[in-house]
């Protein structure tokens, strides 16, 4: 069996890492997909790479047609401020890259395409009272949220005429050690934080970015989608991955702390205004019909993360 999955970052490496252990070859399609990365997170087996990019359908095409593909994982596009940086370009690469993978699974007649959404999805400008279901409204006014509502919307338009499996996974803002080329800056944050904890130096984290936010750790969304991948189709199809709290920047910094004593941290430019209370995610679909929950606490999750860049630079050095 073969998975094509779009974008050799985060969240599809920590997928591949349980497709291959089931024995699974897995086919990254990246038109970047760093090699070295690749090689510290999965090794050197069970997968290929191909330097392509989601705009290119013919590519996508060959690949799904060459491999016989009988699952698509679609991670790629361009996050956060990246988005709003070139609207355009990322109309193109999320919108346009999104209906060219809806196309090749189509034509090919890919049994399950799993989507890799956001929570950022939803329309927070509206009260939330009660943990945010996966029925909460779509469409934040902001262009990477409002992309990947669309994108949504448009995989949704083709699962329903063309009759393939669609699993769709909204995850709170994921971290790991990572390059973070697609722009998430939440990611980036994270391992600003860690790293300099790792190294006893100060972390700089821009003001828009002190808040309190809901995380998941990048081995538990990776679970998460090879349960996507593999359980039998669900009567639900969308749900949010999460850990169902929303923590305070503060508290995320003296998680850090706790575990790397020499940890300081500076807060760069102008303080952001706060935002209101910020609803956590319900994750109970996800517990019901993948039989999914995370399993690492923020502070254990942070010392695996430790754990990782320790034998990230071990390698580096050998």
């Amino acid at each position: 069996m073969t998975t094509v999955v779009t974008g050799a970052g985060l969240i599809g490496t920590a997928f591949a890492q349980h497709a291959i252990a089931r024995g699974e070859t897995v086919v990254f399609v990246d038109p970047e997909p760093r090699t070295e990365f690749l090689r510290m997170k999965l090794g050197d087996t069970g997968y290929t790479q191909v330097r392509k990019d989601v705009r290119d359908l013919p590519a996508l095409l060959e690949c799904i047609k060459t491999n016989r593909a009988a699952t698509v994982v679609h991670t790629a596009g361009l996050i956060g401020p990246r988005v709003n940086a070139s609207l355009s370009a990322a109309f193109d690469i999320n919108l346009g890259g999104t209906r060219n993978v809806a196309e090749a699974v189509r034509l090919y007649g890919v049994r399950r395409l799993v989507h890799i959404s956001t929570f950022g999805v939803y329309d927070r400008r509206r009260e939330a009272n009660a943990a945010i279901g996966e029925d909460f409204p779509r469409g934040q006014g902001r262009g990477y949220g409002n992309y990947k509502a669309a994108k949504e919307l448009i995989l949704e338009a083709y699962a329903a005429a063309h009759n393939f499996e669609l699993i769709m996974l909204r995850p709170a803002n994921v971290f790991g050690l990572g390059h973070f080329w697609s722009g998430s800056s939440g990611g980036q944050k994270l391992q600003s934080l860690v790293e300099a904890g790792f190294e006893g130096k100060t972390a700089r984290v821009p003001a828009a970015e002190a808040v309190a936010n809901e995380y998941i750790y990048a081995k538990d969304i990776g679970r998460a989608v090879d349960l996507a991948a593999t359980v039998a189709m669900p009567k639900q199809t969308i749900f949010n991955i999460g850990n169902g709290v929303v923590t305070p920047f503060d508290e995320l910094v003296a998680t850090v702390r706790a575990l790397c004593p020499k940890l300081s941290c500076e807060i760069e430019g102008t303080p952001a205004p706060q935002p209101k209370a910020l609803a956590p995610l319900d994750i109970s679909a996800a517990k019901r019909h993948l039989v999914w929950q995370p399993q690492f606490t923020l502070k254990a999750a942070f010392a695996d993360y430790l754990a990782e860049i320790r034998a990230a630079r071990t390698q580096a050095k050998s």
